[in-house]
């Protein structure tokens, strides 16, 4: 079967539109409140891949939230890499949560886990 020339960039398109659609989705802060909030619960899940690392953290009271860290390189310079945590340990998430209120998702700027702080965005922490 021949593809022609129409059709291959046809396709090239739509594959161009769904990375930069991907891409977006996962930079940036304009989906997530202003505000900062704590979350404090229980690790369920540990995602260290890119593009960014995430938490599924279970809360006493409002379910599963997706925590999303920096990028890879960034979330290890704050020194959460893989092995300081695992599932069932105890974590305080500081971030902003999605401005859509359905949406159980968390950009963290620290982490707190036992005694130990992993600040994955010190310049955004907006308290100590």
């Amino acid at each position: 079967m021949f593809i022609n020339s129409a059709q291959r960039l046809v396709a090239a398109a739509m594959l161009s539109t769904a990375f930069a659609t991907g891409a977006i989705a996962h930079h940036g802060w304009s989906w997530a409140e202003a505000d900062q909030i704590e979350l404090r619960g229980t690790i369920e899940k540990i995602s260290m891949g890119g593009p960014h690392p995430t938490l599924d953290v279970a809360t006493a009271d409002d379910g599963v939230w997706l925590i999303e860290l920096g990028n890879p390189r960034q979330t290890e310079r704050s020194g959460f890499v893989e092995g300081v945590a695992k599932p069932g340990d105890q974590v305080m998430a500081l971030g902003n949560r999605s401005q859509d209120p359905k949406e159980k998702r968390m950009k963290a700027v620290r982490l707190t886990i036992g005694e130990k702080r992993y600040d994955i965005y010190p310049d955004r922490i907006k308290t100590n």
